[in-house]
């Protein structure tokens, strides 16, 4: 039997004998109800969320400034008479790990220390052993010793005391 090719159905148009009507349009002459929405693909909804990502951190780096969102070392550039805010205090001789830390102007309120001394190109031991510093402290003076090394290389050393 071969194959035939049924045209759309007209409502005043008489079909010819041993057609169907078409099965996209009600009898009755009601249009068919609309498909439903096509969903968001996956792709989609990663590039929104990848995109609302990235939205934040540029209003955070505009806001807080771009060195403190990626996690820049604000004291990289700190010299002998600056002075360091967003320390920690710390008490005794533990070494204590922190996050942050930033040059600000000595006669401001978060001027927490007063950097006296740098020392570069130290490896972990001798930022622990604290001799480079050694010379930039006074007898009987209370110090502190920031260091920036990345485990197995070298850094820089902040000779630091108390912002009086």
């Amino acid at each position: 039997m071969p194959e035939q090719v049924v045209p759309p159905t007209q409502p005043d148009v008489p079909q010819p004998a041993g057609t169907q009507p078409s099965t996209d349009v009600p009898q009755d002459g009601a249009p068919a109800p609309a498909p439903e929405p096509a969903r968001k693909s996956g792709r989609k909804k990663v590039l929104g969320i990848v995109g609302a990502i990235v939205a934040f951190l540029v209003v955070a780096g505009l806001k807080f400034g771009l060195g403190a969102v990626l996690g820049a070392d604000e004291t990289a550039e700190a010299k002998a008479g600056d002075c360091i805010a967003e320390l920690p205090t710390t008490i005794g001789d533990e070494m204590e790990a922190v996050d942050g830390g930033k040059v600000v102007d000595c006669a401001s309120a978060e001027a927490t220390y007063k950097v006296v001394g740098r020392a570069e190109d130290q490896t972990e031991e001798q930022a622990e052993s604290g001799e480079a510093c050694a010379e930039f402290f006074q007898e009987n003076e209370e110090y502190y010793i920031f260091s920036n090394i990345i485990p197995g290389k070298t850094g820089y050393l902040l000779c630091l005391t108390d912002n009086s």
